[in-house]
């Protein structure tokens, strides 16, 4: 992705999505947006309310790289140069929970259920950035001691808009170094690893001596005694009795 991207990128890709043929690829391109992101917002569930931004009256896009990218879906679409020099604007490190909108901030509970389920391997502290929720209220819903447990449903805060797959992806790879850093100074390089033999057997009590030790030590199982010939051919008669019986019954019915 290039690293110019146009003003009000959401409000953008609304624009893109209901006035353009451009595919969800080219357009997330073009607004920094996942293309599941574009998805949800060409089906309604992200970006309600979201007023769509021209970037061609804005001077963002022009007409042609519009048709050329309708044409060939492959083709990348290419910020217009701006007449006015925009200083580019410094992302500082967030702070805090994520700021949730209003008519989005019932949808967290929901959220916070997907990702205890989905994603466990998240700390607290990344379900808050994720979401903007704070840490009482997760415990709750972990517990199922919310006011409202009963009716919450698992939904996938991107879907709902709560934070952007890119988002996600990084809290999720964070806290897979996370546990691969504490398996390896656990010593356990994969899950499952077994652990040495001296591990195993340093704490097996020994078996005491005397009387009592032909008890706790186990016998060998009896070895199996070959038929003679006579059980054999007993063995197949009646065998051969059951097959005919059960062939009669049949016959019967």
């Amino acid at each position: 992705m290039s690293d110019r991207k146009p003003l009000m990128p959401k409000a953008t890709a609304v624009w893109l999505t209901e006035n353009t043929g451009l595919t969800f690829d080219q357009i997330a391109e073009f607004c920094g947006l996942h293309p599941l992101e574009v998805k949800g917002i060409a089906d309604g569930d992200v970006a309600q309310g979201i007023k769509g931004l021209d970037p061609v009256t804005s001077g963002q896009l022009t007409r042609d790289e519009i048709g050329i990218g309708e044409k060939k879906h492959d083709h990348k679409l290419r910020l217009a140069e701006s007449k006015v020099e925009i200083p580019q604007q410094v992302q500082q490190a967030r702070r805090g929970p994520r700021y949730t909108p209003v008519s989005r901030r019932h949808d967290r509970p929901n959220a916070v259920l997907w990702l205890l389920r989905n994603h466990a391997e998240l700390k607290d502290s990344q379900l808050m950035r994720l979401v903007g929720t704070t840490k009482p209220t997760i415990a709750q819903i972990r517990d199922r001691t919310h006011w409202n447990s009963a009716q919450l449903t698992p939904q996938d805060p991107v879907t709902l808009g709560l934070c952007t797959q890119t988002d996600l992806d990084a809290e999720v790879r964070k806290a897979s170094r996370r546990i691969d850093k504490d398996r390896k100074d656990r010593g356990l390089d994969k899950a499952g690893t077994l652990l040495a033999t001296e591990e195993t057997t340093q704490d097996t009590p020994a078996v005491p001596a005397g009387p009592t030790a032909s008890i706790m030590t186990p016998k060998p199982a009896a070895e199996k005694r070959e038929e003679t010939p006579e059980e054999e051919q007993a063995r197949v008669l009646a065998k051969l009795r059951e097959m005919s019986a059960k062939t009669d019954e049949v016959a019967d019915e």
